[in-house]
């Protein structure tokens, strides 16, 4: 069983996987509801808008995570203002946002001048490399996410099945709709250095709807998503040690596959059964 547990005695991969942990917790609870509202695309195209503020941190030798959280606002912001525009739908704002801001970015990395920002980490993930302040800033951000998610769970119930109902029960679905791109910005910025921003869809939307057909709550979605998500660093970050492969890239496609192997086994779970073969009487 060595090779099961000498990769975590190592302590910069026990700290990965820490890390994780908490970024499947966070993304559980911001991605069941992307995944319940049909929010994929929003995901990415937020996940991609951080570009311009991680750019500018690097240029100046900032905090990273700081600049993604200032694109984060931005986008927020811009999508709630967009999504209040009655001649422009939600989806052609959220594109014209992502465009634009993804834009923004390369042109902010391309007046560098040596070209010397390095925006692997962000594109790809860098598990490896997180470090212990970074795991105190993902546990502060799981529970302002847990907080969120709990006084806020009545409206956003109401806004993922019928938002007019919600509109006349007085829990103001603009502003739920607004909290819940807030809760979706904080998963995104929370998950960037594990995964990278490619490949966050990975953690975010796999595991929530891996567990969508096995729960019979909302709530049993977000903890089976948090464990599947765990499952997947745990099994990513062991393949990669052993394979040679990129941490972060292998953690996403793991949980990927674990969203295929659920939706084959609920399918032949649900299977019906063949109806049994009548013997036919014999003529004599």
């Amino acid at each position: 069983m060595e090779w099961l547990t000498a990769p975590f005695e190592v302590t910069f991969v026990q700290r990965a996987l820490w890390g994780g942990i908490l970024v499947s917790a966070i993304c559980a609870l911001a991605g069941t509801w992307v995944v319940l509202r049909g929010m994929a695309f929003l995901g990415d195209a937020m996940s991609h808008g951080l570009l311009p503020g991680v750019a500018l941190a690097a240029l100046f030798g900032s905090n990273l995570m700081l600049g993604a959280v200032v694109s984060a606002v931005v986008m927020t912001a811009g999508v709630t203002a967009l999504g209040r525009t009655p001649r422009l739908s939600q989806d052609t704002g959220i594109g014209l946002l992502f465009v634009g801001m993804l834009s923004l970015g390369v042109i902010i990395v391309s007046r560098s001048q040596s070209f010397a920002v390095d925006l692997t980490g962000f594109l790809f993930g860098d598990v490896l490399a997180v470090r212990q302040q970074d795991l105190l800033l993902l546990a502060t951000a799981l529970c302002a996410a847990l907080a969120v998610s709990v006084l806020g769970h009545r409206a956003f119930v109401a806004l993922a099945f019928d938002e007019r109902k919600a509109r006349t029960l007085g829990l103001r679905p603009r502003l739920a709709h607004a909290v819940l791109l807030g809760l979706l910005g904080l998963a995104i910025v929370a998950s960037f250095h594990i995964v990278g921003t490619l490949l966050v869809l990975g953690l975010l939307i796999a595991p929530p709807a891996a567990a969508l057909p096995w729960a019979r709550s909302i709530r049993g979605v977000m903890v089976l998503a948090a464990l599947l998500g765990s499952a997947a660093t745990f099994g990513g970050l062991l393949l990669s040690w052993h394979l040679g492969t990129a941490a972060g890239a292998t953690v996403s496609a793991l949980a990927v596959c674990l969203f295929f192997l659920s939706h084959v086994l609920s399918g032949l779970r649900h299977r019906p059964a063949r109806p049994a073969s009548v013997p036919v009487p014999e003529v004599n």
